[in-house]
């Protein structure tokens, strides 16, 4: 038995190739930091203060040693030079409280601007999207990518500007202090830095790799946990677990690579430093002891030199998180630069209201983007008038559920049109055309929320009255008033808590309540048994009265009641007539008639 997917089948971009990483990419974060400018500049002015608070602590200790530990040094003296010491403590400590907290609030918000972003954006793809783009890849970009830019735009960016500032503040002070030894420092640290650029190329090139193994495993997971019964009855727990398990190394084995590089470079920036910075102050010590430096003066240039090699340190830590953000930042943004294929026209026509609907299908023809050599619809003729149940039969693979995806306008059609009242479906806001159509599909999708908000989402707007009444309509009533706290009672992910009847009935009731002019039923009543299929005809018939009904059905037993049936086969209309013209007629229809008695 194989597995669903083959473990070594990669996972697709949803939008453009891969490409190496670049810094650039966080400018994709810029439009949901632009909101927020007056707490930028709050974290901006505190990030000021604190490094120069932490750049004079220095200074304050040379004067402390060369004035305050001396022989004819005053109690006043020492007591005014501690002071002033704590007091710029107490500065420093205020200022660095309110950088974190200015730049975690930016760093949450922007995170969950750009969750909710994005999540939109995906709603907005049509269902062809994600034929091609797993949705556990989708999960990890919304959870894991954005997790990356909360935790470099809320703190490790913050650190990293302050570490330069602490590098370059530094840098400027050590030149102060003593020009000669801060001549030798840069020259060895310029002998330090040149290597590191080829490390951090590096860095860029596995981190990719590391977060696209990440989603593969999200997306394996994902796909198998919505299939656990089906995992079960065939026993490939172990399969299954041994394909997470190849996902999870290969992770694994890119992370390390990552890790090994990033330990690295940071062993190679802090080791560098620091040696450069020891080799600098023996030289100091030198010219202490050659009275051509005092102590204060030595120790204030050891201290900037442990806070220029500490920015050094923390900001070779930092960069691989900055380009691990840019990395997923670049990813999160082609999700939100991800078009959608149906897109409304600029000046959209308006449908008049209207409880009825009359749908013309004129020489209609489609193919799916993904299988452009085959004409899934060909020369589609069809005109269903107002009130009009007309019920589509066919085999499987007739076109029948394309019909229907074309007329949600989930795709547009390849040559020829299709009119809703006259209007044609491409000069129409997509979201104005489904708000006239209500779907009862065949397998029927339940949220994780109790009955009545299942039923409601046909409808937000309708008040509890209207909801029970669709349920009494669909027959639902009876077994939801049964359940533990009826109405309120939560069913479960996807509706776990129920049977594939009920499930069903309750798809039946969201689009009763709906009251649209046009319902779509998708074999609505396949997976009830022979009583509750009675029951929901009789509720489907009621809610059929007046309004425009288009029927797909297989079993044949259901549509004797149609107006008219259409028969297609391999994507072309074969047949039209009452079930008694076309049984006389012999044709496809007969044929499929006879076949279900013989069953």
């Amino acid at each position: 038995m194989t597995a669903p997917v083959s473990d070594s089948a990669p996972a697709r971009e949803p939008a453009g190739p891969k490409s190496p990483r670049k810094l650039s990419a966080l400018a994709g974060l810029l439009p949901f930091m632009r909101p927020y400018r007056r707490y930028l500049a709050l974290a901006t002015v505190m990030l000021v203060f604190s490094s120069a608070a932490m750049l004079v602590v220095p200074i304050a200790f040379r004067d402390l040693i060369d004035k305050g530990f001396v022989a004819n040094a005053t109690r006043g003296d020492i007591n005014g030079h501690f002071l002033a010491l704590g007091a710029l403590a107490l500065f420093w400590a205020l200022a660095t409280a309110a950088r974190y907290y200015f730049v975690s609030w930016i760093g949450e918000r922007v995170t969950a601007d750009l969750r909710s972003a994005v999540y939109r954006r995906m709603l907005q793809q049509a269902p062809a999207y994600f034929e091609t783009t797993r949705t556990g890849e989708v999960l990890s970009r919304l959870t894991g990518d954005t997790t990356l830019v909360q935790t470099v735009v809320g703190s490790s960016v913050s650190m990293g500007l302050r570490s330069f500032l602490q590098f370059v503040g530094g840098l400027v002070m050590l030149g102060v202090t003593s020009p000669r030894l801060f001549a030798i420092t840069i020259v060895l640290l310029a002998a330090v830095v040149v290597p590191l650029v080829a490390i951090g190329r590096a860095v860029r090139r596995v981190s990719r790799d590391a977060q696209d193994r990440i989603a593969d495993t999200s997306a394996v997971a994902g796909e198998i946990l919505n299939a656990v019964p089906t995992v079960q009855a065939f026993t490939q727990e172990g399969a299954e677990s041994a394909r997470y398990d190849r996902t999870v190394e290969s992770g694994f084995a890119a992370a390390i690579r990552r890790t090994r590089l990033r330990a690295l470079m940071t062993a190679a920036v802090i080791g560098g430093v620091f040696g450069a910075i020891v080799f600098v102050l023996w030289l100091g010590a030198h010219a202490v002891a050659a009275g051509s430096m005092s102590a204060g003066q030595l120790a204030s240039f050891v201290i900037y030199a442990v806070l220029t090699a500490g920015g050094v340190g923390v900001i070779a830590e930092v960069w691989g998180d900055v380009m691990r953000a840019a990395g997923a930042t670049e990813r999160l943004v082609e999700l939100l630069n991800a078009e959608c294929a149906i897109q409304p026209p600029a000046q959209p026509l308006r449908l008049p209201d209207s409880l009825q609907a009359r749908v013309e299908f004129r020489h209609l023809g489609f193919r799916y983007p993904s299988r452009p050599d085959v004409l899934a619809l060909d020369d589609i003729q069809l005109d269903i008038r107002e009130g009009e149940t007309v019920a589509v039969v066919g085999p499987s693979g007739a076109g029948k559920t394309t019909l229907f995806q074309l007329l949600l306008r989930f795709h547009d059609a390849s040559h020829g049109a299709i009119l809703f009242n006259g209007v044609d479906l491409r000069d129409l806001d997509p979201a104005e055309l489904r708000s006239r159509i209500g779907i009862v599909p065949q397998d029927a999708v339940i949220f994780s929320a109790d009955a009545s908000a299942n039923i409601r989402y046909g409808n937000p707007a309708a008040s509890d009255e209207e909801v029970r009444a669709a349920a009494r309509t669909a027959r639902a009533d009876e077994f939801i008033e049964r359940l533990p706290d009826g109405y309120q009672t939560f069913l479960g992910e996807r509706g776990l808590r129920l049977s594939g009847g009920q499930r069903q009935r309750l798809a039946i009731a969201r689009a009763i309540l709906k009251n649209p002019p046009l319902l779509l039923l998708d074999e609505a009543t396949s997976a009830l048994d022979a009583e509750s299929e009675q029951h929901v005809q009789r509720g489907l018939e009621a809610a059929m009265v007046g309004r425009t009904t288009l029927v797909i059905a297989h079993r044949l037993a259901t549509v004797q009641r149609a107006d008219r049936i259409v028969v297609m086969d391999a994507g072309r209309i074969v047949e039209i007539g009452t079930p008694a013209e076309l049984i006389a007629n012999g044709g496809l229809y007969a044929r499929l008639a006879s076949l279900q008695l013989m069953a």
